[in-house]
């Protein structure tokens, strides 16, 4: 039987303020937009409530290209165009060549589903607004066939976007709002535990620290993020590196593997010169 609030899953360590949240928005009946940097569990948060509500989950993935209608439907003259050429008898029903979007099979579920409709800012600026009155209505008319498809239960809608652009107002007020923050420390070392359960606390607590370190960094363009967390801890788990190697007195203050926490060359040429000289600033 379907679970009615969300309150989190072994697989996901969600705060107190991010299920309330969630449930909020579904209790409001109106989608969340869910915003903070990236790889702070934007994406996955919606695939964890269809999982800890038991719902079936339909995700629309936003690319710049993307189009507000192709979540809805796509008329696909190309290929009746084709069959038309080859004489094939279905041509004559235009319903053949109207391709399902992902809110259309949303509103088909048989129960109430999980929407993810990822990175939106991605898209044109016009974008959001040109789904209002159709996530509003819970229906859209599809002029090919004079159909008009009503959603059979009203879907857990989640919007994630990374900030790269605004969202417009009337947008926005339609939306229960959450940022995400970045984790404390605390709360990544439960992040880690699910992941790597039974790590070394001495290990655990010297990559953390060395990772926070790295954030608090000024001036970097990109801040590692959890998953690259993850992955580091990885690497040193099967590296062998031991706790020793990665504490702020070690000789080499540049974290062992690097190259899996720091992405683009300006941030390693920043970092180095920082350690440089910090180096030089210390007592011999």
């Amino acid at each position: 039987m379907a679970n009615d609030k969300f309150s989190g899953t072994s697989n996901y360590i969600a705060t107190d303020d991010l299920m309330m949240a969630v449930n909020a928005a579904v209790t409001l009946e109106r989608p969340i937009l869910i915003k903070g940097e990236p790889g702070t569990g934007k994406t996955q948060l919606a695939l964890e409530v269809a999982s800890a509500l038991e719902r079936p989950i339909y995700e629309w993935h936003i690319k710049s290209t993307t189009k507000a209608q192709q979540g809805l439907y796509d008329y696909d003259a190309v290929a009746r165009l084709r069959d038309s050429q080859l004489g094939d008898d279905k041509v004559h029903d235009i319903g053949n060549y109207i391709v399902h979007g992902k809110v259309w099979e949303a509103f088909e579920s048989a129960i109430q589903p999980v929407l993810l409709i990822d990175e939106i800012d991605k898209a044109d600026i016009e974008f959001p607004n040109d789904l209002l009155q159709e996530l509003d209505r819970m229906e859209f008319f599809v002029y090919e066939t004079k159909q008009l498809v009503r959603a059979i239960h009203r879907p857990i809608i989640i919007i994630t976007s990374n900030n790269e652009k605004e969202l417009p107002d009337a947008f926005l007020r339609r939306c229960f709002f959450h940022y995400i923050k970045f984790p404390d420390q605390a709360t990544m070392s439960q992040i880690v535990d699910v992941h790597f359960p039974g790590l070394k606390k001495t290990l655990l607590k010297e990559a953390l620290d060395s990772f926070y370190r790295l954030r608090d960094v000024p001036g970097l363009k990109k801040k590692p993020s959890t998953s690259e967390l993850l992955d580091w801890i990885k690497l040193l788990l099967a590296e062998d590196i031991p706790p020793e190697a990665l504490r702020a007195d070690a000789r080499n203050a540049i974290p062992p593997l690097y190259g899996a926490l720091l992405k683009n060359e300006q941030d390693v040429h920043l970092f180095e010169q920082l350690v440089f000289l910090d180096r030089r600033s210390r007592p011999q």
